[in-house]
């Protein structure tokens, strides 16, 4: 099933909402946040060997990735939101 199958509820709501791309890109964000969710429920268990306060060093990366290309595509959606605005102005 391919990612237009399975999340086709919430794609087409955002698409509606927001246009094509900016509704994908908010489709992309909600993935990330529940991936977040998960490696950071996973974190919780796997912690590293030097310090068990904190989770292991590949749950750390996993999570500093994520966060990373969540503010790619914030800034992305942002950058869209912000032409818009200045098309919609201009006539």
């Amino acid at each position: 099933m391919t990612v237009f199958e399975e999340h086709h509820d919430e794609l087409e709501h955002y698409e509606t909402m927001m246009g094509p791309q900016r509704g994908r890109l908010a489709v992309s964000l909600d993935m990330l946040t529940n991936a977040m969710v998960l490696v950071g429920q996973h974190g919780v268990y796997c912690h590293g060997a030097g310090n068990p306060a904190t989770p292991a060093m590949d749950i750390r990366i996993i999570s500093s990735e994520l966060q990373k290309a969540k503010q790619l595509i914030q800034s992305v959606m942002e950058s869209l939101r912000a032409e818009r605005d200045a098309r919609e102005r201009a006539k």
